[in-house]
């Protein structure tokens, strides 16, 4: 059994419901974090990252100040170390599952990010996450890690991944 389980995927096809939904069901002890939009007037202004203790940052936002951007996203890298990076080291520590949501080219801007992520794929823990679909060096290498298996998720497969999420998950977990 392979200790890291990636979804990959188009925006907007549930990758992170998947795993907020898998959390829940399984009742395993998770820690990390997971992004999630943040909107105004029904239109996307950016993205928060949330951790699941329950503390937040704006990851990306139009209206922010930023030399790194991703479209129109003006990412905050020193809201991702201090909320996101942190998080990953605290789930190092003493969680059953870590959780990261996502490693995406926003999140890979900060170079302190990218060694958490080595450091948490480098350990014995069980990490389960979100990878961006399009080619990026470190992306592609975390997916080529003999630990890590990936999961396309579409719109039509939702239950069918779910089933693989929650027998992954229920392999090993003590």
């Amino acid at each position: 059994m392979k200790r890291v389980l990636l979804l990959t995927g188009k925006p907007g096809t549930g990758k992170t419901a998947l795993i907020k939904e898998a959390i829940t069901k399984a009742k395993v002890k998770a820690s990390g974090f997971y992004t999630e939009e943040i909107r105004s007037g029904g239109v996307r202004q950016g993205f928060r990252i949330v951790t699941l203790d329950g503390k937040d940052a704006i990851l990306a936002h139009v209206n922010i100040l930023s030399p790194y951007q991703v479209s129109k996203y003006k990412v905050d890298i020193d809201s991702l170390n201090r909320v996101g990076v942190s998080a990953l080291r605290q789930a190092l520590k003493e969680s059953d599952l870590i959780v990261i949501d996502e490693l995406g080219k926003m999140e890979l801007f900060s170079p302190q990010f990218r060694e958490a992520i080595s450091q948490a794929i480098d350990s014995r823990e069980k990490i389960l996450g979100t990878v961006m679909l399009k080619p990026h060096p470190f992306a592609d290498e975390i997916k080529r890690h003999p630990e890590v298996k990936t999961l396309v998720v579409t719109r039509a497969n939702h239950d069918v991944v779910l089933g693989e999420i929650l027998n992954w998950l229920e392999e090993g977990i003590d």
